[in-house]
């Protein structure tokens, strides 16, 4: 069972969680309004992806005996200067939810609670993967500029990618 601390604290991360994808699906709109194609539909897999994490939690916390609350979700920005501007926001935005993840972790550690820090383990190795993705992204971005035929073909790229959930751990 989880503490009242512990189940206030992840429902706090549920909450930054759908803010995640509501702040993603925000940047897919602003790229489908400035024609990149591609880079929305990017955005739009990560929207998927974060509603799966605060799923992910939604679920764990309803198997420990706990009450999931849910509570207003902040309205995101809705534009930004370029797609680098873009993709600097959205790798300061997965360093934010490290910070966040992180604080969880150190909360189960001092509650003693090995459940919910075995379980955290997925979303501590996730963010590892979310920073690296962004900031690959970012790089690319900032290399090709504003050059025209590069930076559509790296939309063209990240429009390639599909969310596809991980597969239910053993």
């Amino acid at each position: 069972m989880l503490s009242k601390k512990m189940e206030k604290a992840l429902n706090a991360q549920i909450n930054a969680e759908l803010f995640s994808s509501y702040l993603y699906l925000s940047m897919s709109a602003y790229f489908e309004s400035e024609g990149y194609e591609g880079m929305a539909s990017w955005m739009r897999t990560q929207y998927q992806e974060e509603e799966w994490h605060a799923m992910k939690l939604f679920g764990y916390v309803c198997e420990r005996g706990g009450r999931v609350i849910l509570k207003a979700i902040d309205a995101p920005t809705a534009t930004w200067k370029s797609a680098e501007h873009v993709f600097t926001e959205t790798l300061k935005h997965e360093q934010l939810v490290t910070g966040l993840i992180n604080k969880l972790v150190k909360l189960a550690r001092s509650e003693d609670d090995y459940a919910t820090e075995s379980f955290l383990r997925w979303f501590v190795d996730e963010q590892v993967e979310e920073e690296a993705t962004a900031e690959g992204i970012l790089q690319k971005v900032k290399m090709v500029g504003k050059t025209g035929n590069a930076l559509y073909m790296l939309d063209k790229e990240l429009g390639q990618r599909v969310f596809t959930p991980p597969a239910k751990e053993e």
